[in-house]
């Protein structure tokens, strides 16, 4: 059950997080890509996985040069589309397909290209704890759409992408929120606590 206290909370660690993010330097976000690349490679063996990430918006972590990594080692890559105001889902994109507009400011493949159930889904997200809970844009697009994925039996890896700046000591947990079972920054690939 959420609480008004615990929307309030999350709210004002999102306001936080987010100015944090945007303050970042456009040096520190260069450098950071190294660092996501070094943490993040082994997700994408063996080859025939498919990997969804996320086209950037605002001042997100650059999941691109991960998912050009990806493709590079034989996965198979995937974008997030809505396919209406409240259902997210996955669509495999080839390389140099045309992205067209998907819904919350984002591009994805188009309405042609086939719906994928990932193996690996990239996270964007506001903030972050160790325990792997995060806090997106309030939406809860991504929540129902890996709820969706669970209950059709399968378990993609869950791969939250942020800057370490992003980072909060607890983020309220919510019945409908699933836990991330990584964070990747620049600075470490984080484990997810899964307690509490």
């Amino acid at each position: 059950m959420t609480t008004e206290t615990d929307t309030t909370t999350k709210n004002q660690l999102r306001a936080a997080a987010l100015a944090r993010r945007d303050g970042l330097s456009i040096a520190a976000r260069q450098h950071a890509v190294d660092g996501f690349l070094r943490h993040g490679v082994e997700w994408f063996e063996p080859a025939g996985r498919i990997v969804s990430g996320y086209w950037p918006i605002r001042s997100e972590a650059d999941p691109r040069p991960l998912i050009e990594g990806a493709r590079a080692a034989g996965a198979t890559i995937a974008l997030p589309v809505l396919v209406d105001a409240e259902t997210l889902r996955f669509r495999r994109w080839e390389a140099g397909a045309e992205l067209h507009p998907a819904g919350f400011g984002t591009v994805g493949p188009s309405a042609d290209a086939p719906f994928v159930m990932p193996d690996v889904i990239l996270l964007p997200l506001a903030a972050f704890d160790r325990r792997g809970h995060r806090i997106g844009y309030g939406k809860g697009h991504y929540d129902r759409a890996v709820a969706a994925i669970f209950a059709s039996g399968a378990r993609p890896l869950l791969v939250g992408l942020a800057f370490a700046v992003q980072e909060v000591d607890k983020v309220p947990f919510e019945t409908h929120d699933i836990p991330l079972d990584y964070i990747l920054t620049e600075a470490e690939r984080i484990t997810a606590l899964k307690s509490g």
